[in-house]
């Protein structure tokens, strides 16, 4: 028997959206409402103080519970250094370089592990997009530099193996970023599309080994890189490419977490793609988590174009719910007062 489509609100559920200002927005509501959108992200401008942040995340889990959704990922860019969202009265912490090149890399990680995760959880955000985990030398002018742990793949690893360990375990999900690595990369993909000229051995005993030890930690979520690897598809970025989300990370390395797209409103993207058009190839190629960080009107042309590709046959319901699979594990976990009804397990096992 032929499975039914979709709702419309199951497919909002694979958006993660910003919001405009320090409070719950009409248009915001509106996307909870119409679309079923029960994710977001918070950047600099949706914060003034920890009371009004307390209170706007909690005004988005009960928007979401009004309209019969799950509690939302509540997700915020929270590296320290240079990506800090939120300024004081909480707590400080230098670039990751610093910290992991400091006398005890060890100690100051996991303080900030444990105090970033603390101060989160304590205001109602429950997804961390961080570590990085992209090698990236030294004293060469990469875009990265600072973001990264190191240059050694192994100590990237070890370290942000810790960083996920202690942040997962004082309730906040962690998030590594960028797969397959943005550590060899000279252009900024929030304004051009980098390439990674890197072997594939290269890859393969530098940039992968981060990434590979973070899905043995149990990682909740990576998030992808809008950037060419010529060396593992010449043609597609990897947020696009279903030979690196899916042939090499789910199948070789076999990640089956969370797997969220950095913003799809990147100029790496949208110089030459649509945010509706990105939607539709990254999760076609593996995605699960579409992240839209400013434009409410590209959400929703984005969540038109997959209805249609949904109706069409060129977006499989099975695709989907494998997604929707993998979100409610992650809700589960880190926002436990979700209660939406598992969904349909597909019997093919492709992405």
């Amino acid at each position: 028997m032929a499975m039914p489509p979709l709702a419309a609100s199951e497919l909002g559920r694979l958006c993660m959206v910003g919001l405009p200002g320090p409070e719950l927005d009409d248009s915001t509501r509106a996307l909870v409402a119409e679309e079923g959108v029960n994710h977001f992200i918070l950047f600099r401008r949706n914060v003034k103080d920890p009371a009004q942040l307390t209170t706007l995340c909690r005004d988005l889990r009960e928007r979401c519970a009004a309209a019969g959704l799950a509690a939302p990922l509540i997700a915020i860019d929270q590296e320290g250094g240079s990506v800090t969202r939120l300024a004081p009265p909480f707590t400080q912490f230098g670039h990751a370089r610093d910290l992991a090149e400091g006398t005890d890399p060890v100690a100051a990680l996991t303080a900030y592990a444990r105090t970033c995760a603390r101060e989160l959880r304590e205001i109602g955000i429950n997804l961390n997009l961080a570590p990085v985990l992209d090698v990236c030398p030294a004293d060469q002018g990469l875009f990265m530099e600072k973001r990264s742990l190191g240059s050694d793949p192994h100590l990237v690893a070890e370290l942000g193996q810790l960083v996920i360990t202690e942040m997962q375990a004082h309730g906040v999900a962690a998030c590594g970023k960028h797969f397959p690595g943005l550590g060899g990369a000279n252009l900024d993909p929030h304004k051009l599309l980098p390439t990674v000229a890197r072997t594939l051995d290269d890859l393969r005993t530098i940039d992968l080994v981060p990434f590979r030890d973070a899905t043995a930690a149990g990682v909740a979520a990576l998030m992808t890189s809008h950037t060419l690897y010529p060396a593992l598809d010449k043609a597609n970025p990897a947020t696009l490419s279903a030979l690196i989300l899916q042939d090499l990370l789910r199948n070789e390395l076999g990640f089956d977490g969370l797997l969220i797209t950095d913003d799809l409103e990147m100029g790496a993207i949208e110089n030459r793609w649509s945010v509706a058009e990105a939607s539709l190839a990254a999760l076609l190629a593996g995605a699960d988590l579409l992240l839209i960080c400013h434009d409410h009107h590209k959400v929703r042309a984005s969540l038109a174009t997959l209805r249609q590709a949904l109706a069409d046959g060129r977006l499989a319901e099975g695709r989907l719910q494998r997604s929707l699979r993998r979100l409610m594990t992650m809700q589960a976990r880190f926002a436990p007062d979700s209660s939406t009804p598992a969904p349909r397990q597909p019997p093919d096992k492709t992405a």
